[in-house]
């Protein structure tokens, strides 16, 4: 006879870096308290029941026998990841012991500086307690510019916050162009919706450098030349007017500039100039405009445009998101359900951001430092004082930030007081004087929106924390008592964080003014107590979004019930009269707040720092562009220390075309070491036509320790910025690439 031990399930969410925010199910042994398995939830039709290839493995991460289970402390130089064991009490009382002393020294408490990101979404182990804390403490703002802000900028000019659509009416798009975005990978729910979209009729164009997967899957691939973005939709628009593809309807009713605009196009970006600019031949460039404006008569639906933030790694990033933002303005193409175009969905989830992290807390004057700078920052080569102690949680700067020699030298400084929290002893924590232990998301709870659907949902603990790991928010509860910090401030549990941030409430709940009240239980002061945190947004403005879109959801049901979706309409074209949310209600072709600043009001073509065509001394001698997508076996750097996933990335590779190759006599399966002014970094080459000639792709990242010389692609990217939004240029590097020689 065959008995089966007794299991219970756990209803929660993939908490990482990715728009799907998958909905699992985690299956755990009662007996053992062990969890056995993962799968996705089919109560979110989003994402469908299935998980990606990464997570679908996430039980060998969570089990995995390099994780963290006690705090530790530094025993050997900085660097050797040498550590030994040490009590909770006594992490706390290293870690407050320096942060009082230094927050009392000459220097101040702007000598400490967080560093965080993405690691995990969730909006409690994101940013809440922590952001308290630290805001509480007087420290450096971060901004965390690393990876969206750029886009973000650049959209927000020409749609306004909170534009986006549907991604779910994306089944009724017929000329489907991923710009940017290697979709089947990075949002690969996404891909399955587009997928059915082609089932009925729909192309699926991929615009591109390097042949992804997703371009690999898609009826065309239009190689562009890195960085290029912008021009290419400039010279679609001046096909689109000069061919009468256009919707002047729209663009009078609803649109500011469009005759500047027109103008603009039409003597500046001719096929011919956009063709040198971009490397894509003329009769491409005009046959993508003419079915991008004709796809109504040809595919029998609209056009739609998945943006992902691939295409503004570069010094014109947010010009680049901004100028593609108005293709469907130009073509009418918002009039319809399915067409549009996509960045994020994000900003549609109406939490209370400012009660979750209180930035009435923060000191007037206080300076904030680019995360991407976070090399410039070691070096004191910012403004306001040196930075004296870092404190890193969700995220691996050791091998994610750019410039990376730079930053590693800025670890070993012997007069920096590093606290790394995290599951692993990552490149980053085998710098830390201090390596503190991190749940899982299997081990805590927390809510969740999501930049690529609708839906909501709270993540329930499946499994008692690893050893004795504990959860970013407790974490802060205990260094907020060591520092003997107002107890109202961090004595909330994270349930009741979640309730309070949720304004879930329904109309009945509600005050007469749409408010919602604050339970006697939930009630928080800041430190001069001041009660009722402040609220960025207005009162109406407030209530009207969260009537709008968390409207019949209720903090109970998501508790009890799993995802739910915002109260948004199924067949949802949010802009087919306009009603943009822009200062203006209409898409902002010209913009009154660009014009306002001093800078140019209209699009243009902002190219790359660091491209052959305007720094020619630079690429006499690095002729190559570079850039580093992510390995489709790992996300960002997470996951890379998971042996079936690294096994399938096999090592760092280069991807590059046979021509540069055999000027280099590099042949596929060489040793190569890639490298320019700032460093170098070895990898295996692949040689082939997945990307154009100029052109290599990388893929990260992996962390150093796992590669052959101790670096890996942010050997070589720079701390330079874009040109708003202050984001980061990863694709925007000129390098040489050579046969690596012993």
């Amino acid at each position: 006879m065959t008995h089966t031990l007794p299991t219970i399930t756990v209803k929660g969410a993939c908490p990482h870096d990715c728009p799907d925010a998958c909905s699992w199910i985690v299956t755990v042994d009662s007996a053992t308290g062990r969890a056995v398995r993962l799968q996705g939830d089919t109560a979110n039709p989003f994402t469908d029941g299935f998980l990606c290839q990464k997570v679908a493995n996430y039980l060998d991460r969570v089990y995995h026998p390099e994780r963290l289970t006690t705090p530790l402390r530094r025993t050997g130089p900085k660097g050797s990841g040498q550590f030994e064991a040490i009590t909770w009490p006594e992490a706390i009382d290293t870690i407050t012991t320096q942060f009082k002393q230094i927050a009392a020294s000459a220097d101040g408490p702007q000598a400490i500086l967080p560093y965080s990101y993405a690691g995990t979404m969730g909006k409690l182990q994101y940013g809440s307690l922590d952001r308290r804390f630290f805001h509480r403490l007087g420290a450096s703002l971060l901004d965390r510019t690393i990876c969206a802000t750029a886009g973000a900028v650049g959209c927000d000019i020409t749609l306004g916050t909170r534009a986006m659509i549907d991604p779910a009416t994306v089944e009724r798009s017929r000329y489907i162009v991923n710009w940017g975005s290697n979709t089947k990978v990075t949002n690969s729910h996404l891909w399955a919706i587009m997928h059915r979209a082609r089932q009925a009729g729909a192309k699926i164009v991929t615009i591109d450098p390097y042949r992804s997967r997703t371009a690999e899957g898609s009826d065309w691939w239009l190689p562009i030349r890195p960085g290029t973005d912008a021009a290419l939709a400039l010279g679609v628009m001046h096909i689109l007017f000069r061919d009468g593809l256009h919707d002047q309807a729209y663009l009078n009713d609803f649109c500011l500039g469009a005759n500047e605009l027109q103008q603009r196009v039409e003597t500046e970006y001719p096929p011919e100039r956009v063709s040198a600019i971009t490397g894509l031949p003329v009769a491409d460039i005009e046959q993508f405009a003419r079915e991008y404006g004709r796809s109504q008569e040809l595919f029998g639906g609209p056009a739609f445009l998945r943006i992902n933030y691939g295409m503004q790694r570069h010094g014109g990033g947010a010009m680049a998101v901004r100028t593609v933002c108005c293709l469907p303005a130009v073509t009418g193409d918002w009039r319809h359900v399915g067409g549009g175009a996509l960045l994020s969905t994000s900003k549609l989830f109406p939490f209370d951001e400012a009660f979750l992290t209180r930035p009435d807390l923060i000191r007037p004057g206080t300076r904030t430092v680019n995360m991407t700078q976070l090399a410039d920052a070691l070096h004191g080569e910012m403004a306001g004082p040196p930075i004296r102690v870092l404190y890193v949680y969700n995220s691996n700067p050791a091998a994610v930030a750019p410039d990376q020699s730079r930053v590693l030298k800025g670890f070993r400084r012997d007069d920096l007081f590093t606290v790394v929290h995290d599951l692993f002893l990552t490149d980053t924590a085998n710098y830390a004087d201090v390596v503190l232990p991190a749940t899982s998301q299997f081990e805590h709870f927390d809510i969740h929106n999501s930049y690529g659907h609708l839906y909501v949902q709270v993540n329930h603990p499946a499994i008692a924390p690893i050893g004795d790991a504990k959860p970013n928010t407790e974490v802060f509860r205990l260094l907020a008592k060591g520092m003997g910090f107002e107890d109202e401030l961090f004595s909330m549990t994270d349930v009741e964080l979640a309730r309070r941030a949720f304004l879930s409430l329904s109309a009945s709940e509600r005050g007469p003014g749409g408010e919602v009240p604050v339970r006697e239980d939930e009630s928080t002061s800041n430190f001069t107590g001041q009660t009722s945190p402040p609220n960025p947004l207005s009162e109406a403005e407030r209530g009207d979004r969260n009537r709008n879109n968390f409207s019949g959801i209720t903090f109970e049901s998501l508790m009890a019930e799993g995802p739910q979706r915002l109260n948004v309409p199924e067949d949802w074209a949010p802009f087919a009269s306009g009603n943009f949310p822009t200062a203006s209600g209409k898409c902002e072709l010209f913009s009154p707040g660009e014009a306002a600043a001093g800078r140019d009001p209209l699009p243009y073509y902002i190219p790359p720092h660091e491209d052959p065509q305007t720094k020619p001394e630079l690429a006499a001698k690095f002729p190559l562009q570079m850039i580093t997508p992510p390995s489709p076996s790992f996300l960002n750097s997470t996951f890379v220390n998971v042996d079936v996933l690294r096994k399938k990335a096999v090592e760092p590779q280069i991807e590059m075309h046979p021509n540069d190759a055999d000027r280099r006599s590099i042949t596929s399966g060489d040793a190569v070491r890639v490298f320019n002014d700032r460093g170098s970094f070895r990898a295996k080459a692949v040689v082939g036509d997945s990307v154009k000639p100029g052109v290599v792709v990388a893929f990260g990242i992996w962390w150093n320790k796992y590669t052959d010389g101790g670096a890996n692609c942010n050997a070589i990217t720079s701390t330079a910025l874009t040109d708003q939004g202050g984001g980061a240029t990863f694709f925007d590097n000129l390098v040489e690439v050579e046969p690596f020689r012993v």
